[in-house]
């Protein structure tokens, strides 16, 4: 039987991890426990957190749905390799504890760099902190380790968003990260904020200028062991692993069908024609994985000697293109395949192609309706918070308008060619070639995984909700047969005509109406 030489590398090697907690974090954590059964410590960066501690914070960890197949397979005794290391990449020197860092010193042979804060409108004061800084503290944990085998950041595709046609290379520095380090420290955020158009430059936000700068502290230290970037685009739910369709992130399209499938997001501003650059969670850890493998191979190769930086997209839109006009009919049917037994109204999305236009189709369907059901969820006693949330979105639309309606190319031929480089064990193992990917079969999974690990509702429910789903078909046709009577007689009423004429008038405004 072929070996696998990425297991056999991970073998008796120690990792450390920071953002565990986090979407990739915690998918590494699963993936290298279930399919690397001899690998060694996982070491995971973790704070204390709402007056709970590391290992409390672990123990709910280990509760993670990522988790959910392990008893059935049997795998729960190897939770137990898993140790957490209290500390902050916010924090100087990670805010670990002497006792640990030595622990991570003399022990630990290979680094998943992953913590980041993912905030299009953080300061950039706090982006340099956690971004640039935190990653320089990283790689000067690195330089202590007495036996790294291997570094792999995780970055992301969009450092370069000043460009629509990105390569797998190093790019330029957009500034001296000492110079921004120093205004970071010296700045308030205020006199900051007035600096940023200048510092940042082309750069849309302050998360791509420091995570862009953040490349450049690994690239620093290539020279002196095995280093990897891997650039993932928007990372969504899983395509195989661990289960079809699991996510915990309700970032991109599993939070737009999450609000979709409560019947309270109806319009949503996106080209269909533009391709959407989205990369399942399985695709990237497993890239991860392999390029930790891949870059301490190459020292081997090289003589002993660190080979050059290397770098991979983990993206789709230059190999496995995909567009929402692909499945536009098709959205909806799957919504109404995994409905939710907890949806306000009959789901019904709809994608707008002009910001103007969904600003105001926001107003009709998403403002109104949030105003009434907040009402009435107050005056049952609960929390209202759809207006907020609406709110939030129409604040967020110019800076994200730029991410909405970009078409970007991000070339992925080394990836590809890694890929043709593995055994046929570690092709399937630790798949990274996305070539027979479905959209359409993935995003139904994806749905469901929505369905059943954002929104918590069980399948055992499915065909409850499907019924009432039905149930609000039915109210969602007579409310809309009550509106257009009421705009009927509305117009008889107003203009003297007569029914007829009226009758006229009113495919012209569901004509105009519906282009909201």
């Amino acid at each position: 039987m072929a070996s696998s030489p990425i297991t056999d590398f991970y073998a008796g090697r120690n990792v450390f991890i920071t953002g565990a907690t986090g979407f990739v974090g915690v998918t590494i954590v699963e993936k290298l426990l279930r399919d690397v059964p001899n690998v060694g410590t996982l070491y995971l960066l973790m704070r204390a957190k709402k007056g709970k501690s590391v290992q409390e914070r672990l123990e709910e960890l280990k509760k993670n749905s990522v988790f959910d197949k392990f008893k059935e397979l049997q795998l729960e005794s190897r939770l137990s390799k898993i140790v957490p290391i209290e500390g902050d990449v916010g924090l100087e020197h990670l805010g670990i504890s002497p006792k640990d860092r030595q622990t991570l010193i003399d022990n630990v042979n290979v680094v998943f760099h992953s913590a980041a804060t993912l905030d299009f409108f953080q300061s950039l004061k706090e982006t340099t902190n956690i971004n640039l800084r935190g990653t320089r503290r990283v790689v000067e944990l690195c330089q202590q380790i007495k036996n790294l085998d291997a570094l792999v950041h995780v970055s992301s595709a969009y450092v370069n968003a000043y460009l629509t046609k990105v390569e797998e290379k190093l790019y330029p520095a957009p500034e001296d990260p000492e110079k921004i380090i120093q205004l970071s420290e010296t700045l308030n955020d205020d006199a900051l904020k007035e600096l940023e158009p200048k510092l940042l430059k082309d750069h849309p936000n302050t998360y791509t200028f420091t995570k862009h700068l953040a490349e450049h502290e690994v690239a620093n230290v290539a020279s002196k062991f095995p280093c990897g970037i891997v650039r993932p685009s928007m990372i969504t739910a899983a395509w195989k692993e661990p289960i079809p369709g699991w996510t915990i992130s309700k970032n991109g399209p599993q939070g737009f069908f999450m609000g979709a499938s409560k019947g309270v997001l109806r319009r949503l501003p996106l080209d269909p024609s533009i391709i959407m650059d989205y990369i399942p969670i399985d695709v990237v850890v497993n890239g991860i994985i392999t390029t930790g493998y891949y870059v301490n191979s190459l020292q081997a190769k090289n003589g002993g000697r660190p080979a050059d930086l290397q770098i991979f997209h983990l993206t789709s839109s230059t190999y496995k293109p995909f567009r929402f006009e692909l499945m536009t009919d098709k959205i909806n049917s799957y919504l109404h395949d995994y409905p939710l037994n907890s949806a306000v109204w009959y789901p019904n999305l709809r994608l707008v192609k002009s910001l103007w236009v969904f600003r105001l189709s926001a107003i009709l369907f998403h403002f109104i309706p949030a105003i009434i059901l907040d009402l009435v969820t107050k005056i049952g006693g609960g929390r209202p918070i759809l207006v907020r949330l609406h709110k939030n979105v129409w604040n967020s639309l110019n800076t994200l308008e730029k991410f909405i309606f970009t078409e970007w190319h991000f070339d992925s031929k080394r990836l590809l060619a890694l890929s043709k480089t593995l055994n046929i064990v570690d092709k399937k193992k630790f798949f990274i070639d996305i070539g027979e990917l479905a959209w359409d079969e993935y995003f139904s999974n994806t749905i469901l995984g929505v369905r059943q690990y954002l929104s918590k509702e069980p399948i055992k429910n499915l065909e409850k909700a499907r019924r009432k789903d039905k149930i609000l078909l039915g109210l969602h046709v007579a409310l809309q047969l009550s509106f257009w009577y009421g705009v009927f007689k509305l117009i008889v009423c107003l203009t003297g005509i007569s029914t007829a004429k009226a009758a006229l008038v009113l495919p012209v405004l569901y004509y105009l109406f519906g282009l909201l």
